[in-house]
């Protein structure tokens, strides 16, 4: 078994809400994420990321299979490459309720997982 077999699973599940104008901008952002973000993320343990889109919700999900969330999490943050795509982004979404104080994606507690 490799190493990341061995790692337990977490799974992930958030939503937001993209800005009217901006949803066109991101949704083709996510045609063509640049590959140093895929190899960002895969890096830091992610895996299985997916973003859905309804009007202008968006769902995403991803699981991670790291051994420490919070540190591939601050390296990722740190990461220039990962910042500059941020920076296009982030503009582009907003917290899904309006009285949330999450910059952007809210996270969902997991209550059910079928295997």
């Amino acid at each position: 078994m490799t190493d990341e077999q061995q790692q337990p699973v977490r799974r992930f599940g958030m939503a937001a809400r993209l800005v009217g104008s901006k949803r066109d901008e991101y949704i083709e952002l996510h045609r063509s994420v640049w590959p140093r973000i895929e190899t960002a993320l895969s890096a830091s343990g992610i895996r299985n990321f997916t973003i859905f889109a309804l009007d202008d919700y968006i769902l995403g999900y991803y699981e991670y299979v790291g051994s420490d969330y919070e540190a591939d999490q601050r390296r990722m943050a740190m990461d220039p490459i990962t910042q500059h795509w941020w920076s296009y982004t982030a503009p582009c979404q907003r917290p899904l309720r309006e009285d949330s104080t999450a910059d952007n994606w809210e996270l969902f507690t997991e209550i059910w997982h079928l295997n």
